[in-house]
């Protein structure tokens, strides 16, 4: 083992004994079809009157948020509405919707959507506690603001990042293209609705991408050296249900039950990796999604494999795990076997639901900056099977452009 490799561990271990002392606490769960529609009267029997409503343009255009709009409206309670979050939510569209939810004297946050509106939401009600903080200057670990946040209720729309659970958001700065992390306890929503009837829409590749994204989760998840007995089970729980329900919510997408059981695998992938922490599969797609604003779905994806593959050895009990968590063909394989085919089952996945093996976009002169982004956010925070430095990260990412931009 390196010095930098013993420093990185002895962070890690040193964080697992700091989120010890966090007080962990997953949000109330409403499930099923139309438990949306539940929380007009829950939010008013908490004694709630102006709240405010993050979303973005595409389900407003849609008209997705209208029902729940109407139903707060019908309970006594004034909506406002904040619509304009985009792909990769900055610090200025967090921004605009901590000024509206001031402006309007809101008391709660209503996250409605995928990982961008829900991200946002999450960080203006943590930005709207005491003491008075700028987005642009939130990232890393948080310590506890002098107040707690006003609650926030999560409505996911995609089965992917499972954002309803965590105590994550991600900022990306349009100057930079960097994407940034930030980690506090206080940024898990306080009530989680999963209402398949929400996401029956979505059509077939945004599909397959969040589902990637919450099977990352639960992969990152399982093989972190930070996990525990309770992110196993449910990282494991995630993995069975996404390979077995997301193909079919892909081909089928008003199979309720399939989608039902996506939303449920990305709340348990979310969990897992809230406390487990993610890799650089993850460290990656975000690189890449900021710099080239691709989908952060559509990056996991793609990087997943490689990056599995790239753990090697250190890697294959735990994917094996995986292999019979997925309920893959059974056999006497070794570990080894096991989780080179898992892998193989994540490509092959993936090119059933046409998620390309590679990216156009990835430059040469960019890998060193990608890579140098995606070490600083792995390093030393992520308890990954196998600690990476630049250069082995710049082959993988160099590994993930399309053959014919490789020569």
């Amino acid at each position: 083992m390196t010095c930098y490799e013993f420093g990185c561990r002895a962070f890690q271990k040193i964080a697992a004994f700091g989120r010890m002392l966090w007080f962990w606490k997953n949000p109330k769960l409403l499930r099923g079809s139309g438990c949306a529609g539940e929380l007009p009267a829950l939010i008013k029997s908490l004694g709630l009157r102006r709240v405010l409503l993050v979303t973005d343009p595409g389900l407003v255009e849609l008209g997705l948020p209208a029902p729940l709009i109407r139903g707060l409206e019908e309970e006594g309670i004034f909506c406002a509405v904040y619509g304009r979050t985009r792909a990769n939510p900055s610090a200025e569209e967090i921004e605009a919707a901590l000024r509206l939810y001031r402006e309007e004297k809101c008391r709660a946050v209503i996250a409605f959507g995928g990982g961008s509106p829900m991200d946002c939401a999450k960080m203006a009600a943590y930005c709207a506690a005491p003491p008075a903080r700028k987005p642009q200057r939130i990232r890393g670990i948080q310590a506890v603001p002098l107040r707690k946040p006003p609650k926030v209720f999560a409505v996911p729309t995609t089965a992917g990042t499972g954002s309803e659970v965590t105590i994550a958001a991600v900022v990306t700065d349009p100057r930079t293209h960097e994407k940034c992390s930030v980690l506090s306890p206080l940024l898990c929503p306080k009530y989680a609705a999963l209402d398949p009837l929400l996401s029956v829409s979505l059509p077939p590749d945004l599909t397959g991408q969040t589902g990637m994204d919450a099977l990352t989760h639960a992969v990152e998840a399982y093989i972190s050296r930070g996990s525990t007995k309770k992110t196993d089970a449910w990282a494991l729980q995630a993995v069975k249900l996404i390979f077995a329900n997301l193909e079919t919510a892909y081909a089928d997408g008003g199979d309720v039950a399939a989608r039902d059981a996506m939303l449920y695998a990305a709340y348990c992938a979310g969990a897992a990796f809230t406390r487990a922490y993610v890799g650089y599969a993850h460290s990656i797609a975000h690189a890449l999604g900021g710099l080239y604003d691709l989908p952060h779905g559509l990056s996991c994806a793609v990087a997943l494999p490689t990056v599995l593959a790239a753990y090697g050895e250190a890697a294959h009990a735990r994917l094996a795990d995986l292999y019979d968590a997925a309920d893959l063909p059974a056999s006497s394989q070794s570990n080894a076997e096991k989780a080179a085919g898992f892998i193989a089952a994540i490509r092959q996945m993936n090119a059933r639901m046409q998620i390309p093996e590679g990216f156009d976009c990835i430059k040469a002169e960019d890998i060193p900056q990608i890579a140098a982004r995606a070490v600083k956010e792995g390093n030393p925070l992520y308890p990954v099977p196998k600690i990476m430095r630049r250069p082995a990260c710049e082959d993988v990412i160099r590994s993930l452009m399309r053959d014919d931009d490789r020569l």
